[in-house]
């Protein structure tokens, strides 16, 4: 331990008034600050300089910061062109900016959750996960911007041709005929709009949490609410066995 994490050790647990100790609090510290260097000699060097150099106050950190994004620009990137068939009507400049903003998000938040890093990956694997996560919600978003968020009948007759993957298991015209009865009978007019658009028209959450909106926790909520009420009007009218 170094005397300058022994001093700040007995400045926060010390004495108070001359005679007190807070013996609980200084055990939990020496276990935190114990087990935050373990972690560290037990990543590899590569992810261990990156957090070091995250962790500074100088222009070290300024230099990786830059680094850093820049690598999370290059993964934004190579998403887009991976995911290539949603951005094809789009502009060039549009695309880069989107990609841009994906990895100036990324790195705010892999900054703010820093200290939630554990090296069960690299360092850099870690923080490609959050560019490819940002550069995947923008594609979706900006791949419904101009498409519309309703209430459509029609998409029970287009079902046959494309079903996603949620309905995909239940093939006879019985069982649809009667999910659909379900799905009128028993669901608030919101809750038919949220079913329709997840179950059936894939609508991603966080576009459609965008466009109602609301959270996407309370999407789910509802999404949640509306399939237990459409599981038990399918058993009740016989077709249990199609449920998992």
């Amino acid at each position: 331990m170094s005397r300058s994490s022994a001093g700040w050790r007995r400045t926060a647990c010390g004495r108070r008034g001359g005679v007190h100790r807070l013996p609980t609090l200084c055990t939990d510290l020496a276990r935190a600050d114990d087990a935050a260097q373990m972690n560290t000699l037990a990543l590899d060097q590569e992810s261990a300089e990156w957090l070091d150099a995250l962790r500074r106050n100088d222009s070290v950190r300024d230099d990786a910061i830059a680094r850093l994004h820049a690598l999370l620009l290059r993964v934004s990137r190579a998403e887009v062109s991976r995911r290539r068939a949603l951005v094809q009507s789009r502009a060039t400049d549009d695309v880069d900016d989107l990609c841009v903003q994906a990895a100036n998000d990324a790195l705010m938040a892999i900054l703010a959750k820093l200290s939630t890093y554990r090296g069960d990956a690299r360092f850099t694997t870690w923080a490609c996960k959050f560019a490819i996560y940002e550069t995947s919600s923008r594609l979706r978003r900006a791949a419904w911007r101009e498409r519309r968020v309703e209430l459509d009948d029609a998409v029970w007759d287009r079902l046959p041709d494309a079903a996603p993957a949620a309905l995909q298991r239940l093939e006879s015209d019985q069982v649809m005929a009667a999910l659909r009865r379900a799905v009128d009978e028993h669901l608030t007019e919101r809750q038919r709009l949220i079913f329709q658009s997840v179950a059936m028209d894939d609508v991603p959450i966080d576009v459609l949490a965008e466009r109602l909106n609301t959270s996407r926790g309370a999407i789910y909520k509802t999404l949640h609410d509306a399939r237990a009420k459409l599981r038990r009007a399918l058993i009740e009218a016989g077709h249990g066995e199609h449920l998992s």
